[in-house]
């Protein structure tokens, strides 16, 4: 009898609890959907709400700390995010609510002393080094912020934010060759976002950059073992381009012959999991249509839209293989320093 009722308890306080935590998730989704909404107020209502019950589930705290943010209520988004770095369980989203936070009401030297306290618990996290970044850059701290931005694509390869600012800021540089490389890694993560055409631009600007001058490696580091290589071929095709100017044509010619040099002479000394892709998309036939798709419509749409018509076939099948594959980007393929 008294094991039936031992059992009978446990499974009564099973049950509550799961109510219990049934209960915060379905408040936390009644918010979420007001805050998709737009609908500010009423989610925060309903956070404050669940958090009566919850008083310490992290979760809720961050979902109302940002529906605050959200409601340009920055008072009040900061009381409750300004303790999360104090707790044992703060993520790095906690992190990013209170850096956005700081940034609303532009306190650069809290936000500063966050970043780098958030990147001594979390040193691997990239979306981190783009932020604290781009909060450096806005103070115009240039040569702090790409620091972030490089260490956070040497530690975590995968996250675009970093290769996004890294390419705006060597395009405005006297460097030749980190924008292109950064800016195509960029488009091939984060292909289809608001952010790509910009960088689509710029991609085709910095090609225009690179064979403007008859030498191309003036000003550049050739004491860096991958500048050096990626140079001496592409200089190879400084007539061409000189003659035939920088089009989606052009480039696709001379990234084809970049693409072969490149894995006949340097590939096995400085890995890379770009031109791997270059080389697997030129094997499979859709090279050209992968280089219509970035340099097209930033060279000239017109142009762009009746060579997809007039090559329906490459078109689709570079499309199809585009969005259904996954590029992503091993460790250990950070040149940026490989100077000797």
């Amino acid at each position: 009898m008294k094991r039936f009722f031992f059992a009978a308890i446990l499974c009564l306080s099973a049950g509550v609890a799961g109510a219990q935590d049934q209960d915060w998730k379905a408040l936390q989704e009644k918010a979420k959907a007001f805050t998709r909404q737009g609908d500010y107020p009423n989610a925060i209502l309903v956070l404050n709400r669940a958090i009566e019950k919850e008083t310490t589930n992290l979760e809720l705290k961050k979902d109302l700390a940002f529906a605050y943010y959200l409601n340009r209520d920055y008072v009040h988004a900061l009381e409750v995010a300004k303790p999360f770095p104090e707790l044992q369980d703060a993520d790095v989203q906690s992190f990013q609510i209170l850096g956005m936070v700081y940034k609303a009401i532009e306190e650069a030297k809290d936000a500063e002393k966050m970043y780098r306290a958030a990147l001594k618990k979390f040193p691997n996290s990239g979306v981190l080094y783009s932020e604290y970044g781009e909060m450096l850059w806005s103070k115009k701290n240039y040569s702090d912020a790409v620091k972030q931005w490089e260490k956070g694509i040497e530690v975590d390869p995968n996250h675009s934010g970093n290769y996004y600012n890294a390419a705006k800021y060597y395009f405005f540089t006297k460097d030749k060759v980190w924008a292109l490389i950064y800016g195509e890694i960029f488009v091939n993560l984060e292909s289809y976002s608001k952010r790509t055409p910009e960088i689509k631009n710029i991609l085709l600007d910095s090609y225009k950059k690179l064979f403007t001058d008859s030498d191309l490696t003036k000003n550049q580091d050739t004491k860096n073992n991958f500048i050096r290589a990626f140079l001496d071929i592409m200089k190879t095709q400084s007539g061409y381009v000189a003659a035939n100017g920088v089009t989606p044509e052009t480039l696709s010619a001379i990234r084809t012959k970049f693409v072969t040099t490149w894995f006949e002479k340097y590939a096995k000394g400085q890995p890379s999991r770009l031109f791997e892709y270059q080389q697997q998309l030129l094997k499979s036939g859709i090279f050209e249509a992968y280089n219509q798709w970035i340099f097209g419509a930033a060279s000239n749409l017109a142009a762009y839209e009746n060579w997809t018509k007039a090559n329906t076939e490459a078109y689709n099948q570079f499309n199809t293989f585009q969005r259904n594959r996954v590029f992503k980007l091993p460790g250990g393929q950070y040149y940026q320093t490989a100077s000797k």
